[in-house]
């Protein structure tokens, strides 16, 4: 027809029409992916974010096995799963974790809550609370060894003590001291760090040192000195009825108390299962220091939770609380040892608000 306009299809050829379909398929492919990656972006997007609050954290002491419950928590997820981004630094005494949260290079820290008594008393309007307890009884101490003659605190008078200046036991020697008659004037200190302590004692450069109970006694025997030739003046069999570590919090972080709660519950958890199954912490452990002595560990570590953490009041009420009237004679003990001017309110040194739940706290009898 004449003004018609004639369209010629020219036909694709098998390979052609192949090729084709294979485009528009891998066109569709990846619209599907694209889809897809979207879908998981929308959902992996809270879950990312619930992992973002950052959390410094700094223990008292090395990684050791009474430790291992925020090594476990760290390891495991545990604080991912509360949306936490935690780390964890090592330190050389319950003083210097008081400080560095203080300073807020920490977020929170564990800590002797006897030098947060003597921190916060000092520092009024500047106070760090206390959100958990741990220790419900004190491991504190000052260990020598039979062949210095030492048989009884008094002997301690003119001896060298050898301890790390931020060492809880050392900074609560003065209350020891007190409590048993003893000038802590007539002492003479000898600053060591941690790894010198144990190993000073053995040599025979000081003849008495502080330190935890757990720490100091197994340390000594790891260093061939048999059970027998250890002599031990625990501070709690004279008199001192105080609490041990602590979680503590520092005031910005303490004003995030939904982090705070998150951080415990996670921490309670860990705890839980370490005193159902210490090797899972010892073996936490052995991912800081694989050269750890794995079995002097697991003693040390049983020796705490035995001592220091399921106590009868714990397995009653849960681990992190106080008993309030307890806790404040502590106050009011450790207050008068240090010689400060007044002793701080209990509620300016712990507060259970932060709590998680009783039985998500609970262990098991």
């Amino acid at each position: 027809m004449t003004g018609a306009i004639t369209r010629r299809h020219t036909p694709l050829s098998a390979a052609g029409q192949g090729a084709s379909r294979r485009s528009g398929i891998a066109r569709f492919t990846q619209g599907l992916g694209a889809l897809a990656l979207g879908a998981v972006a929308v959902f992996a997007a809270p879950m990312a974010a619930k992992a973002q609050t950052p959390v410094k954290f700094t223990l008292d002491w090395v990684f050791q096995g009474p430790t291992s419950p925020f090594i476990l928590a760290l390891d495991k997820g545990y604080y991912k799963e509360e949306g936490l981004d935690v780390t964890m630094d090592p330190g050389q005494g319950s003083a210097g974790a008081v400080q560095r949260v203080a300073t807020g290079a920490y977020d929170i820290g564990f800590a002797d809550v006897n030098s947060l008594i003597e921190y916060n008393a000092k520092n009024p309007g500047k106070e760090i609370l206390a959100v958990f307890i741990a220790y419900d009884f004190p491991p504190f101490g000052v260990h020598t060894l039979k062949k210095n003659g030492i048989e009884k605190p008094a002997d301690l008078a003119g001896k060298k003590l050898g301890a790390p200046v931020f060492d809880a036991s050392f900074r609560l020697f003065p209350a020891f001291a007190k409590k048993v008659g003893l000038d802590p004037k007539s002492v003479e200190h000898v600053n060591l760090t941690p790894q010198l302590r144990e190993q000073s004692l053995v040599q025979g450069t000081v003849d008495f040192i502080s330190g935890h109970y757990f720490s100091s006694i197994l340390d000594l025997k790891a260093r061939g000195v048999p059970a027998e030739e250890i002599v031990s003046f625990n501070y709690s069999d004279y008199g001192m009825d105080v609490y041990g570590n602590g979680i503590i919090s520092s005031p910005a972080m303490a004003a995030k108390p939904e982090v705070v709660t998150a951080f415990l519950r996670a921490t309670a958890k860990a705890w839980k299962e370490v005193a159902a199954n210490p090797q899972a912490g010892i073996d936490a452990v052995k991912t800081r220091d694989p050269l750890i002595d794995e079995a002097l560990e697991l003693e040390r570590l049983k020796l705490s939770l035995d001592m220091n953490v399921l106590t009868p009041f714990v397995k009653a009420n849960g681990m992190g609380n106080v008993d309030p009237e307890r806790f404040a004679r502590s106050i009011t003990d450790v207050s008068e040892a240090f010689g400060l001017p007044s002793a701080p309110a209990p509620d300016k040194v712990f507060s259970d608000k932060y709590l998680p739940p009783k039985e998500q706290r609970m262990v098991a009898p």
